[in-house]
């Protein structure tokens, strides 16, 4: 069986690695000849760990290629999987204009029978158009299926993801279509769940909303706390013992950010919506959401009084840690409004900082990267901690509080104990916690 990888984005590339990694041959393909050439020579284009290195030994066991020529992967695969954008409108729907194009391409190459498979997130009933769109402009009568395989890929644990995955959800029509999944799943056959598309198709939506919901839900909890002498952290352990609820999830601090959360809470509310469905309960998790960079910068406030002239030091520039992804990072909106008060800004992120110059170029002097953390924090006003990266819990407290202007911190992710750092002599500032 011979599978092709439409899009060799974030989830397209891992999932082509990874598939390979399982003994198929695998031919990934894209409209950006970059990123092909890169992959052809063993080079990721985005930051996963294990990722390069899996990339690299597969390309030289001959089983995983790359081609910037659609229509012949479309010819020569049995089963191809749909991984193109699928982008977010003003309205929170889901732009599906690539997802058409691709079922238009495969309805003129259709040369024999193929197993389409949505691995994208995509809106519930997204296969319906897709068969459709396929039914429409084909050539022949060959016969096809569509399928749903949602990806649960977390950034920074992606590849350890793909090859210990705690479910493989499969949506499909026909026995013969479930039956090529399986095969192509064999080796997880004991996580396999089988449903009908539309199921299939919701329950990725479904599931990050949910812990989208989690997040808001401790951040809302965490805004009680700083208004009595409760501490979050201890909340949180508290929820997290109950086995219906569950520890993960339950970190408060800046909120969520990347290309999954937002997106893909804001499509299942406008879904509902569209079908009639109150969705309010999602759309207050998102609000309270965006309103934690206000809480956040409001911090900064107490402590620096004025922002104006004030050099303050960022340290996380992603959304998350072990990623460069920048999508939706609390960090970008924290920077706009730190720039909007007139403030001097270091930042500096162990990953990010080449995608954060393309939005945020460096202006001197309001605004450089710093080639480390003390690099950022020297002269210093206050010092910013935006993402949790290891790296920033391992530091020196004390050579920051040498090195800074003045030695306050403001945690937007409680990395450090207070009682620690205060004892250092740090004025410190945290997230639902005294």
């Amino acid at each position: 069986m011979k599978i092709g990888i439409i899009g060799t984005g974030y989830v397209g590339l891992v999932t082509a690695v990874g598939l390979s990694e399982l003994g198929h041959e695998v031919t990934g393909t894209d409209i950006v000849e970059e990123k092909i050439d890169m992959a052809s020579r063993g080079i990721t284009h985005i930051y996963e760990p294990g990722l390069d290195q899996m990339l690299k030994k597969n390309l030289k066991q001959g089983n995983l290629s790359f081609s910037s020529n659609l229509n012949k992967t479309i010819l020569s695969s049995d089963v191809l999987f749909v991984c193109v954008g699928t982008p977010q409108r003003e309205d929170g729907s889901a732009d599906m204009s690539f997802v058409e194009e691709v079922s238009r391409k495969v309805a003129e190459n259709l040369n024999a029978y193929k197993l389409v498979v949505e691995k994208s997130t995509v809106p519930v009933k997204t296969s319906m158009w897709i068969k459709r769109t396929i039914s429409l402009y084909k050539k022949s009568e060959i016969d096809f299926d569509v399928a749903s395989n949602p990806e649960f890929l977390r950034e920074g644990s992606a590849v350890s993801d793909f090859l210990n995955p705690d479910r493989i959800i499969l949506g499909a029509e026909t026995d013969k279509a479930k039956d090529i999944l399986k095969k192509i799943y064999e080796k997880f056959k004991d996580r396999i769940l089988i449903t009908n598309i539309d199921t299939a198709e919701l329950i990725k939506h479904a599931s990050n909303s949910f812990l989208a919901l989690k997040i808001s839900y401790i951040n809302l909890m965490s805004e009680m706390c700083e208004k009595t002498e409760a501490d979050v952290e201890q909340v949180a352990k508290g929820m997290g013992f109950d086995p219906r609820i569950g520890p993960l999830f339950l970190r408060a601090g800046l909120g969520y950010g990347g290309s999954c959360f937002p997106k893909d809470i804001r499509a299942l509310t406008k879904i509902g919506e569209d079908l009639g469905i109150n969705m309010n309960l999602l759309k207050e998790a998102d609000r309270i959401n965006l309103e934690r960079i206000s809480v956040y910068v409001e911090k900064i406030k107490k402590a620096l009084w004025i922002l104006k002239d004030k050099k303050i030091a960022v340290l996380g520039l992603s959304f998350k840690p072990e990623t460069d992804d920048i999508r939706e990072a609390p960090s970008v909106k924290v920077i706009q409004e730190l720039i909007k008060e007139g403030s001097f800004l270091r930042l500096y992120d162990p990953k990010a900082m080449e995608n954060m110059k393309e939005v945020f170029p460096e202006e001197q002097p309001q605004l450089l990267y710093a080639k480390s953390s003390y690099e950022a924090a020297k002269d210093a006003n206050a010092l910013l901690f935006i993402t949790e990266w290891d790296e920033f819990k391992k530091l020196d407290l004390r050579k920051v509080k040498e090195v800074m202007a003045n030695p306050i911190i403001i945690d937007g992710r409680n990395i450090f104990e207070p009682v620690t750092v205060r004892e250092l002599g740090f004025e410190y500032y945290s997230i639902g916690r005294k």
